[in-house]
């Protein structure tokens, strides 16, 4: 950011430097795209459902997804109205054939709204991650039935190298059409940015990303935190450490007294058992954690990428201690 910021450049986007990182991730999609920076995952979210539904429309997530639970209603408003229809699964993911009866509910009903889009997080609020063959069903379900499909990615790079693909393989090549491209969480300070690979959506992006304030004077500084996370594959890196904390936080919850692991990881997200009292002390020695949106005694530990192996053993240290 430092570097961007030395001598003059065009606003808005214009610059070279958000030109290139629009090129960056053409490579790295293997596929021409269009790419809008933001400054959070709501943002990118409610603007790229925005441009795949109608306000009579209905978005089609699980009830575990992050636009369902935790953006205040924004992808309803950036749609002007839209309506969020769940369709329910295990482990927060949309059920196949449950997903076929909503994509034809009510259609050409004109007293109902229309199924317009499917909405799939990967990886999913829980930690779980779709695997190709669930996505690329997913996707077919829903083309076939006239829909558009995007992807939740606030952790797509956890997701894509716990299943070793491609970015490519996770999304266009499978029918996805437009991912809101999640790199807050993974390491940028203030730069997600919306993915899309149909050029006919190019205009009502625009469009929708200007009126939703996002299209900022100084872009480069944004793209100047995306060049650097794209750069030599950091972003995979970071996601690489996320994971494995994760796996060495629950090899080492194994044997604590009272502690249960719940699931199975996949990502970079855990979901445990603790009994009140530890959940309180942990509490009180700083540890910052959810336990009170779940079940009683669920506790669900999301590790970072700058988290290291003795950030996870002093964690298990203090439990150990109790």
């Amino acid at each position: 950011m430092a570097t961007a910021s030395v001598g003059q450049a065009v606003p808005y986007g214009n610059d070279d430097l958000s030109q290139a990182v629009t090129e960056k991730l053409g490579v790295i999609f293997e596929h021409p795209v269009d790419v809008f920076p933001v400054g959070t995952g709501s943002a990118a979210n409610g603007i790229s459902l925005a441009s795949l539904t109608p306000p009579w429309g209905s978005i089609l997530a699980h009830p575990d997804g992050h636009i369902n639970n935790d953006e205040a209603g924004a992808p309803e408003f950036f749609t002007n109205g839209a309506k969020m229809v769940l369709v329910d699964g295990a482990d927060s993911k949309i059920d196949p054939e449950l997903l076929r009866v909503a994509v034809n509910r009510r259609r050409g009903d004109v007293h109902s709204v229309q199924p317009s889009v499917v909405s799939l997080t990967q990886a999913t609020e829980s930690g779980s991650v779709y695997t190709l063959d669930q996505l690329g069903e997913l996707s077919a379900i829903a083309h076939d039935a006239g829909l558009r499909v995007h992807m939740d990615g606030a952790r797509f790079a956890n997701a894509l190298v716990s299943l070793d693909a491609t970015p490519a393989e996770m999304t266009w090549r499978l029918g996805v059409d437009v991912v809101s491209f999640g790199a807050t969480k993974n390491g940028t300070m203030t730069a997600d940015a919306i993915v899309s690979f149909d050029p006919t959506l190019a205009t009502e992006l625009a469009y929708r990303h200007k009126r939703g304030g996002q299209l900022t004077s100084k872009m480069r500084f944004q793209t100047a935190q995306l060049d650097a996370y794209l750069t030599d594959d950091l972003w995979l890196r970071n996601a690489r450490q996320a994971n494995a904390m994760a796996a060495r936080l629950r090899d080492g919850l194994v044997g604590v007294p009272g502690v249960t692991v719940l699931g199975d990881l996949q990502a970079n997200i855990l979901f445990c058992h603790f009994p009140p009292e530890l959940s309180a002390a942990l509490h009180d020695r700083g540890y910052a954690f959810y336990d009170d949106r779940w079940d009683p005694g669920t506790v669900r530990l999301v590790i970072s990428f700058a988290h290291q192996q003795s950030d996870i053993d002093d964690f298990l240290s203090a439990m150990r201690a109790g």
